[in-house]
This record gives structure tokens, C-alpha cells and sequence, in this order.
């Protein structure tokens, strides 16, 4: 079933949605540019853009009625017969929704932000596909970064390296900044890459992942660089293990919540719990978090579509820290991990 259709399924006869969230206009029209709105009804497919954009949204939204948005947000609603319109208030401004209201006369707008993007939580088979693309240049990227990591390089050079060679292979960005923490700064969970020079002693950890054709991948490892006290080498086995655990427990119907505490209880056993503060998972799709995740709070089960990350860590102040991520999909019933990089300890 087509998304578009998918949506429909949610909306009765009187309610039109007006989508303005960029994510969400990929996902349902195709068009690869914010600069657009969508209007979706059971009967209307509009794409709202200007001139820049007319032969792009030809091409990639063929199903949609192009309306240039030079004639005025108006003449766009007038084309709207039914009296509600749904929007995404978490993702409009105050001052659009005013002109949106002022354009769309007597009509109600409500609230339906999680209707409109909930559906994308769960991945069909071509998404999942881009997203195992996507994952495939991250495990190439990290094979090539591995013979450049060495004592004496700074962190945002091999933080470059890394950015450059998934740009060169076909990324058209990144899916977020990326983090190259050494040493002692690897005890920072979102330690992006600095001015630190790597030092011989050092666990390296690498948090990155790119776009491409539209999706996002993801994947972490921790390196040593040169030998690894005692410390690190326990720490290094506690997380593996305990990420093992958990995507042992990925399966459709498992407890989104209960695959956290999977891996949270191999590391509390260990005596870091207080050193694991962030969920293990995060969805991932067009952007980079999503939902479902895997958290001690979260709601629900593990549903066939799901693309969530597995990436539990310890981060010891003053020492260093490790994290291991993998992207996982669940399709057909199965959990296919993404990322294929090795786990073992690397030491360089």
C-alpha cells in the first residue's frame, strides 16, 4: 500500500491534513526540498511550492496536484472542500499558523501531528533497503578510517577523513556531527570531535553515520590505540556482552522496554549502572531519531518495520568511555543486524 494511502486510512470524509514538516513531505510525496507544503485528503494531493522547485516535484511527486505557491496560500486551501484541516504543531510556527488559518477561511484546524508522523515508524522494505545502503558506505567509511586512526592525529582530522570519504562514495550529508572522542573525552556520549591530539593508551570512540538517497545510517565503535589498561579492557567486555544481550532480545513482540533492560542489567551487574545514563535505542529513517526507542520508560512492543538502534555504553569520568552500536531492522519477522563491522576489540 502506497503512504499516501496509509494516511488516508486515518483521515475521515471532512478532514484534510497540511503537512509542513520536512521529513514527513519526503515520506509521503517524494519531494527532496523543504521548500514545500503538503495537502492530503482522502480525495486531494496537493504539493505547495514556488517556480524554483516546478520540474523537481514533477518528477519526484508525479501523483500530486502541483499548486505554485506565487498565486497565494489561499487559492491552495480553496481547493480544499473538506472543513477540518489537521497540522503539525510541533512543527509550525506560531506565525504560519496564523496565515495558514487566515488563508483556509471557516475552516478548523486540529492537532495531528502523531497521526501524521507516526506512520513512519514503521519501514517498508524499500526504505529499509536505503537505510542498509546507507549503513553499508558507514561500515566501508570505518574500515578506511581504521588505517588512519594513530597517536599524534587530532580528533577533528579523522573526523574529516571519515566525512569525506562517505561524501566522495555517494552521501549527500551527514546524519549528524560527527563524534570522535579520545581518552578521557570518550567518556562524553556526544563528544564531538575536538582539537585533542589521540594518544598511545587511548580508546577512540567513533559515532557517525551519512544520508543517502534520503536515509540515514548509524553506527558506533570504540577502538584502542596502543595497550589498554585492565580497566578499559573490562569495560570494553562489559559492553559488548551486554550489547549481544540485547539484540539477542530484538524480536517482534518484545517489550521496547525489556530490550533496555536487557543490556542495562549486564551492565549494572558489572558496577556501572551509574555509568550508563542514556537509552539504549533510537529509531532511525529519514531523520536520524525517531520513534520507537529502547529506554527504561518506553511504551510498546517491537514491531515488524522497525529500524532501532542497539547502542549501550559506559562512561567512566576521568578515564574514557566505550560504546558499541549497531543499526538493527525487523522484517519478515526476523531482526537483521545492519552494521557489519567487526565488535572484537581493536587495538592499532
Amino acid at each position: 500500500m502506497r503512504r499516501i494511502d496509509r494516511l488516508r486510512e486515518l483521515l475521515d470524509d471532512n478532514t484534510a491534513v497540511y503537512i509542513t514538516k520536512y521529513p514527513d513531505i519526503f515520506y509521503y510525496s517524494g519531494f527532496q526540498s523543504a521548500d514545500a507544503r503538503l495537502i492530503i485528503s482522502k480525495s486531494t494531493a496537493i504539493i505547495i511550492t514556488d517556480s524554483r522547485y516546478t520540474i523537481q516535484a514533477k518528477e519526484q511527486a508525479p501523483d500530486f496536484e502541483l499548486y505554485d505557491i506565487k498565486n497565494g496560500l489561499k487559492g491552495a486551501f480553496s481547493l480544499v472542500t473538506e472543513s477540518n484541516i489537521g497540522y503539525q504543531e510541533e512543527h509550525i510556527s506560531a506565525k504560519s499558523l496564523e496565515l495558514a488559518k487566515t488563508a483556509a477561511e471557516n475552516k478548523e484546524f486540529l492537532p495531528m501531528q502523531r497521526e501524521i508522523t507516526s506512520l513512519r515508524e514503521i519501514k517498508d522494505k524499500a526504505e529499509i533497503d536505503r537505510i542498509r545502503a546507507a549503513q553499508r558506505l558507514g561500515d566501508e567509511a570505518f574500515s578506511y578510517i581504521l588505517e588512519r586512526i594513530e597517536a599524534g592525529r587530532r580528533e577533528r582530522d579523522i573526523a574529516l577523513e571519515l566525512e569525506f570519504y562517505m561524501r566522495k562514495h555517494g552521501a549527500s550529508g551527514l546524519s549528524f556531527e560527527t563524534i570522535v572522542a579520545s581518552g578521557a573525552r570518550s567518556a562524553m556520549p556526544h563528544g564531538v570531535a575536538s582539537g585533542k591530539l589521540i594518544e598511545k593508551g587511548d580508546l577512540v570512540t567513533l559515532d557517525f553515520g551519512c544520508v543517502l538517497d534520503g536515509y540515514c545510517s548509524d553506527m558506533t565503535r570504540t577502538v584502542a590505540v596502543g595497550e589498554l589498561l585492565d580497566k578499559g579492557r573490562l569495560i570494553y567486555e562489559t559492553v559488548k556482552i551486554a550489547q549481544q544481550t540485547a539484540l539477542d532480545a530484538v524480536m517482534v513482540g518484545a517489550k521496547l522496554a525489556d530490550v533496555d533492560k536487557a543490556a542495562r542489567d549486564i551492565i549494572t551487574k558489572a558496577g556501572f549502572g551509574e555509568n550508563f545514563g542514556h537509552s539504549l535505542g533510537h529509531s532511525v529513517g529519514i531523520e536520524i531519531h525517531e520513534t520507537p526507542c529502547f529506554s527504561p520508560k518506553a511504551e510498546g512492543l517491537v514491531q515488524n518495520g522497525n529500524v532501532i538502534t542497539v547502542e549501550p555504553g559506559i562512561y567512566v569520568e576521568g578515564f574514557g568511555g566505550v560504546r558499541i552500536e549497531d543499526l538493527t531492522a525487523v522484517y519478515d519477522g526476523k531482526c537483521e543486524v545492519l552494521s557489519k563491522s567487526t565488535k572484537e576489540l581493536i587495538i592499532l
